[in-house]
């Protein structure tokens, strides 16, 4: 069985003491491959050297929207740059976030714009990040003709109206965590009318930890708990979610 967590932060200072571990549990839990963010000046570089050190490890690049205050100018050419890697496979996460006051909106929606328009001149999909801004999101998606790369809703929080208006756009919607949780009545809804051709599956490790761990560091190998639960709302075998969700991520980020 093989597993793709498309999502995860394995730069993160909480596995500084144990990243090898991580990884290779990871490995030995049926994971296969991994994409890890790079979001600000700080995660891009040591997410291009974990994607250069390990095989198995793709990364996408971005400026997240809690940190569009510090983006300055060249930083959109450098992200530009770094896409022409062979291991860099999306620009994200990128997007808005509503909850942490860390970036004034109109600031967020500016370096949102840039970036898609980025992802367009350089035809690659995009990773959404989107935190109680649903209607602004897909309002932008929309505007700046995200559609033309589509892309990935990460860790998808919204209602079924907000999912079918990404649908629409051609964006996949992967879940995480949350999924696993005794009181996530709508991510669960939502997750049982997405249609299979448009799911993924996630960790944003260290964060969004499955239960039984919740409260607990979260890693990639918990993918699988994330795969477990997925299947059991889709009415599916778990080797079969894990196919279908593999295949989906190979596709939506041009890995071959």
């Amino acid at each position: 069985m093989q597993l793709f967590d498309t999502h995860t932060h394995l730069d993160a200072p909480q596995f500084d003491e144990d990243r090898e571990e991580v990884i290779a549990r990871a490995l030995a839990s049926g994971v296969s491959k991994m994409i890890n963010i790079g979001f600000n000046r700080e995660t891009i570089p040591t997410t291009m050297q974990l994607a250069e050190q390990y095989d198995y490890i793709y990364a996408a690049v971005g400026w997240h929207p809690q940190d569009a205050v510090s983006m300055k100018d060249g930083d959109l050419e450098w992200i530009a740059s770094l896409c022409a890697h062979p291991k860099v496979v999306a620009i994200g996460e990128i997007g808005l976030d509503y909850y942490w006051d860390t970036s004034p909106k109109d600031v967020q929606h500016d370096v949102f714009r840039k970036q898609i328009g980025l992802a367009r001149e350089l035809n690659m999909p995009i990773s959404i990040h989107n935190r109680d801004a649903h209607e602004d999101v897909v309002r932008i998606l929309r505007e700046e003709k995200a559609n033309e790369v589509g892309g990935v809703m990460h860790s998808f929080s919204g209602s079924w109206e907000t999912a079918k208006m990404c649908l629409d756009l051609g964006f996949h919607l992967s879940f995480g965590g949350p999924i696993t949780f005794k009181n996530a009545r709508v991510p669960k809804e939502v997750l049982a009318q997405t249609p299979l051709d448009r799911l993924l599956i996630e960790t944003d490790s260290p964060y969004l930890t499955p239960h039984p761990f919740r409260g607990k560091r979260n890693e990639s190998a918990h993918v699988r708990l994330v795969a477990e639960a997925a299947a059991e709302i889709k009415g599916l075998e778990l080797q079969e979610l894990a196919e279908i969700t593999y295949a989906n991520a190979l596709e939506r980020f041009g890995i071959v």
